[in-house]
């Protein structure tokens, strides 16, 4: 990964699965080189291997774990050890803890807040003086419808952090609007991947109507198609049936849409 490929650069967090992975796929085969950093070592290389194999793009890998506080350090300094600038950060890693609230150790709500909020604005924060000098670079947080709407019972900082993720990369966009750097946060709702399988909620939602659900094909294709125009938006919402839904939502009375979602399971 020397800077003298001429290949601009990403880095992608959470990219041994799901809209991680495809985030690196599509990126790749635009031509971008990658620093692919998740927890599973093996999965990371295997998909380095298949992306430098299909698209003749050099993929660095770095195993770290975002609930060490220490891991956005250890990724820059993979990503710029030959000197090479960041062009593109996406900050994707995530998870979410089921349960009550209370039912749950503070240990396992401070690993999530540590992955989903502080490592998120600690990397954009490490990665942003050198865009700001080159006046180039973007910056895609993945987020979620849910940081869009009230939040439900179980997954409580779930939809909370997501809404932290969207006013920061609001507020973000409107400091560096004139820099030449593009912020974008992007708010899938149910999305294929592992994210349910993990939380143990598959069987629950998977009574969803299919029109509810979105590949993780989409959902990037619908972001890095979004990033490349010529006045990109900052808030990308990827399926019709959720900008319905988002839209509907800030048009009800608040105390309607909260007595609905008292009514539900947590939702992604």
């Amino acid at each position: 990964m020397a800077a003298s490929t001429q290949r601009p650069l990403a880095i992608v967090t959470g990219a041994s699965a799901g809209i991680g992975a495809e985030y690196a796929r599509q990126l790749a085969a635009q031509g971008y080189d990658l620093l692919l950093t998740a927890r599973r070592a093996d999965r990371l290389l295997k998909l380095a291997t298949e992306l430098q194999d299909s698209y003749q793009v050099q993929c660095r890998t770095c195993a770290a774990d975002l609930v060490d506080p220490a891991a956005p350090e250890q990724i820059y300094a993979a990503a710029t050890q030959d000197g090479a600038d960041i062009d593109l950060l996406v900050n994707n890693a995530g998870f979410g803890v089921a349960g009550a609230y209370a039912s749950q150790t503070w240990q396992a709500h401070e690993a999530f807040l540590q992955v989903m909020v502080t490592a998120v604005c600690h990397l954009t924060h490490r990665v942003l003086p050198g865009m700001l000098a080159r006046q180039r670079g973007a910056i895609v947080n993945v987020a979620s419808v849910a940081g869009l709407i009230p939040g439900s019972a179980g997954n409580t900082l779930y939809g909370a952090a997501k809404s932290l993720m969207i006013g920061f990369s609001e507020a973000l966009a409107a400091e560096v609007r004139n820099a030449g750097i593009r912020v974008q946060v992007v708010c899938p709702g149910f999305t294929l991947s592992e994210f349910h399988d993990v939380l143990g909620t598959r069987e629950r939602v998977s009574r969803m109507p299919g029109v509810m659900w979105l590949s993780a094909e989409r959902v990037v294709a619908d972001s890095l198609a979004a990033l490349q125009r010529r006045r990109p938006p900052v808030v990308v919402i990827p399926g019709w049936i959720y900008r319905v839904l988002v839209m509907l939502s800030r048009k009800l009375p608040h105390r309607w849409l909260l007595a609905a979602m008292h009514r539900r399971p947590s939702r992604h």
